[in-house]
């Protein structure tokens, strides 16, 4: 079992998400990152992947809670379908340089 998050805070101004986990790491991640990196149907595809591009401006609007394992995202686009499960929280932080770094590759190509 992954991290759970101990305190998660938006920063608006800087378009920002600090998350802070249990096991005392710490991470900040754009919103941005956070918005092309959903783990909704619209950006996962059914199968395959939807690249999304032009979310450089996008801000987190809205943080709901989803029981006692996950929060939803509300974007400034509209977008609000994605569950970020505590264990893709983890991940996505954990691993923000690599994704990152393809996603820049991706919008390249």
């Amino acid at each position: 079992m992954s991290a759970k998050p101990t305190d998660i805070k938006l920063l608006q101004k800087s378009r920002r998400l600090e998350i802070q986990f249990d096991d005392g790491q710490k991470f900040s991640l754009s919103c941005e990152y956070l918005r092309v990196h959903s783990p909704s149907a619209e950006v996962r595809g059914h199968g395959k992947k939807i690249l999304q591009i032009g979310k450089q401006d996008v801000n987190i609007i809205g943080i709901d809670p989803v029981g006692n394992y996950a929060i939803r995202l509300v974007f400034d686009d509209g977008h609000n379908s994605g569950i970020y499960s505590w264990e893709t929280l983890y991940d996505l932080s954990v691993n923000q340089e690599k994704y990152w770094q393809t996603y820049l590759e991706e919008v390249a190509a």
